[in-house]
């Protein structure tokens, strides 16, 4: 009973030591228990607990004899196999009776390791509480989204136990022999008397979702030494990356015609600019060079002056001057 409390303490804690594997009723399935690097020699023990029950040993193997069963446990419905990194129990036909907790030690010298797996068999109807679970939404989810599970609990007005009830979440996926579990993680319950020899408790537990988050998520209520399962409820994921992908090649396209549009009104603004002060300077290069370059035009006019005839002494007629003016 000591053990069955500490295993039910780390699941509420959420340790990584503890996983849960579901199976259908009547469907084999394969328990693993992985051994540590460098085990040369030591012993593998594989033990079953019921609830409210003690350990009962399954088998015990050693490195290089056969497997040695337990007296309820025999090979017609269990399977062991070991080799350097894993120790598998197979159960070939699952019954109602296989739910419970498997404890796997590996002992070498003094020292022993466990690790704990809860089989959980969907199908088992001998329940006494009923645990139904809900997706708020529809399916499927884009990462970011805020996503809200339900689990509701009915069972009876008379059932106390101490501590209460302890709900855990947990995310059971087919590539993962650990499956991530939430433990009072944004939970909250609403518990209602639904008549008088019946009650309902309501958990929820609201998460932003990931990309990696798709799935399966069972509620777990943890009561009176047993461990309670929903249904189940599958959480779909829109995989983004296709669009994700347009989106970044849109957005440098896009990018790229902005950088280009702009580059091009700039150098059409440089070259407007160049222009006007190229053909600026021009004319004033040609008002500078208009008075020396063109050739005016000279006119020249003869002016003919003759002295009158003076009285007296005949004297020698100079020549006759003449005087030239320029006229423009």
């Amino acid at each position: 009973m000591i053990v069955l409390w500490m295993t039910l303490f780390a699941l509420r804690q959420g340790y990584s030591l503890v996983s849960v594997k579901t199976v259908q009723l009547g469907e084999p399935v394969t328990l693993t228990c992985a051994l540590p690097k460098g085990l040369q020699s030591g012993e593998v023990h594989w033990y079953k607990q019921n609830h409210g029950d003690t350990l009962k040993l399954i088998m015990t193997s050693f490195k290089s004899t056969p497997p040695e069963y337990g007296p309820a446990f025999s090979q017609s419905r269990f399977k062991v196999d070991k080799d350097n990194n894993f120790s598998n129990v197979t159960i070939l036909k699952t019954v109602q009776e296989d739910e419970g907790i498997y404890h796997c030690g590996l002992t070498e010298w003094i020292r022993t390791n466990w690790s704990g797996t809860y089989l959980f068999v969907k199908g088992n109807n001998q329940k006494t509480s009923v645990v139904v679970q809900q997706l708020i939404g529809s399916n499927p989810f884009h990462p970011g989204d805020k996503v809200t599970l339900q689990c509701s609990v009915s069972d009876s007005v008379s059932k106390t136990c101490p501590g209460g009830l302890r709900v855990l979440w947990f995310r059971d996926r087919s590539h993962e022999s650990h499956p991530v579990i939430y433990a009072n993680v944004n939970t909250h319950n609403e518990c209602e008397k639904r008549s008088d020899t019946q009650k309902t408790c309501v958990y929820h537990f609201t998460k932003n979702v990931s990309s990696s988050d798709a799935g399966t998520y069972y509620c777990a209520v943890a009561t009176c030494g047993e461990i309670l399962f929903g249904n189940g409820t599958t959480l779909e994921l829109k995989q983004a990356k296709k669009m994700e992908f347009l989106q970044i090649a849109l957005i440098v396209c896009l990018a790229i015609s902005v950088i280009g549009n702009i580059f091009l009104v700039c150098k059409r603004r440089i070259c407007t600019q160049v222009k006007a002060e190229s053909a600026i300077t021009e004319a004033q290069n040609d008002a500078l060079r208009k008075p020396t370059e063109a050739d005016e035009e000279l006119n020249y006019a003869a002016l003919n002056f003759s002295e009158r005839k003076t009285r007296g002494r005949k004297k020698r007629e100079p020549a006759e001057e003449s005087v030239y003016s320029q006229v423009k």
